[in-house]
C-alpha cells in the first residue's frame, strides 16, 4: 500500500514537471507557471473524477442484483473472499472480451467487463477475470492506473497545442520544431511512465486473482481465450483513448505499428505459464 502510494506520488510529480517542460517551451517562463498551475489542478481532478471519466468514456453502465444477478452476486461473492467492500459493479456494451477495475480506494472501488467477455467465458472463468480485477482493488492499483490514464490523454491533449503554437526559444521567437519535438516526445513520456507502472502489477494481480477465487487455472484459461478473441475484434473507446489500455486485463490495442511499442502489459504466455505453475504448487 505505502509503495503504490509512492509510486502515485512521483507519477504525479512527474507529470506536473511534464506540464512545465512543455509550458516553458509554447510559452517561456509564463508558459512554464500557467502549465504548473494547470498541471497541479489537473492532479486533484484526477484524484477525485478519473474514474468517472473513465467510465464515461466507455458509456459503462452501473448494474445491480436486479438487472445482473449472476455477474453481480459472483463479484459480490469474490470480494467477500478478498475482504473487500462491495465494489460498484458496471457492464461494456462491446464484442471485444475485456475488463478492468477503477477507483480512488477500495472503499469507492469499481469493476467492469465488456458483455463479450460475459458471452465467450464460462462462469468459472469470469470468476477468474474478476478475481483478478479485485486483486487489482485489494493492492491498490486502481488509482495510479485510472490516473495516469487521466492524464496521459491531457499530456497528448497539451503537446497537439505545443505543435498547433509552436515552441518559444531564449528570445521568445516561435520554434516550431521545439514544438513538434514536445509533441512526440511528451506522449511517449506518459507512454513510459504507463509502461513502467503496468507490468509488473499484471502478474502480481494474476497471482492474487488466483489466490482469492482459489482456481489459478480458472485465469489461466481466460486469458488464453481473451487474448486470442480481443486480437480480432476492435474496443472502440480503447482506440479512442489509448491511454486507458494499460487498466484492461488484456491490450484491447492491436499490435502493430507505434502503439506495439508501447504495450503496457507482459506476454501472455508468460501469465498463463506463471499461473499454470502455481496452480501445480
Amino acid at each position: 500500500m505505502f509503495g503504490n502510494w509512492v509510486k502515485t506520488s512521483l507519477l504525479m510529480a512527474a507529470i506536473v514537471a511534464l506540464f512545465g517542460a512543455i509550458g516553458a517551451m509554447v510559452g517561456g517562463q509564463t508558459g512554464m507557471l500557467l502549465a504548473l498551475l494547470f498541471g497541479g489542478a489537473m492532479n486533484v481532478f484526477a484524484y477525485w473524477y478519473s474514474d468517472k471519466m473513465v467510465l464515461k468514456m466507455y458509456q459503462a453502465r452501473e448494474v445491480d442484483e436486479a438487472s445482473a444477478p449472476q455477474f453481480y452476486g459472483m463479484v459480490r461473492e469474490l470480494a467477500q473472499r478478498a475482504e473487500l467492500p462491495m465494489p460498484k459493479v458496471y457492464l461494456i456494451d462491446e464484442a471485444q472480451p475485456n475488463a478492468f477495475a477503477t477507483g480512488r480506494n477500495p472503499d469507492n472501488a469499481a469493476v467492469a467487463a465488456t458483455t463479450g467477455i460475459l458471452q465467450l467465458l464460462s462462469a468459472r472463468e469470469i470468476r477468474g477475470v474478476m478475481a483478478h480485477e479485485l486483486a487489482h482493488v485489494r493492492h491498490r492499483d486502481i488509482l495510479i492506473s485510472t490516473i495516469s490514464a487521466t492524464m496521459a490523454g491531457a499530456i497528448s491533449a497539451l503537446a497537439n497545442f505545443a505543435m498547433f503554437f509552436g515552441g518559444r526559444d531564449s528570445e521568445g521567437r516561435s520554434n516550431p520544431v521545439a514544438g513538434i519535438l514536445v509533441a512526440l516526445l511528451a506522449p511517449l513520456a506518459a507512454s513510459l511512465i504507463q509502461m513502467a507502472i503496468s507490468r509488473a502489477r499484471e502478474f502480481e494481480a494474476d497471482r492474487g486473482g488466483a489466490e482469492i477465487s482459489g482456481d489459478a487455472n480458472a485465469l489461466a484459461d481466460a486469458l488464453t481465450k481473451i487474448d486470442a478473441y480481443a486480437r480480432g475484434i476492435h474496443l472502440a473507446p480503447a482506440d479512442a483513448h489509448p491511454e486507458t489500455a494499460q487498466m484492461m486485463i488484456i491490450n484491447p490495442l492491436s499490435g502493430g505499428g507505434i502503439k506495439g511499442l508501447f504495450s503496457t502489459h507482459p506476454a501472455t504466455e508468460e501469465r498463463v505459464a506463471r499461473l499454470r505453475a502455481l496452480a501445480r504448487t
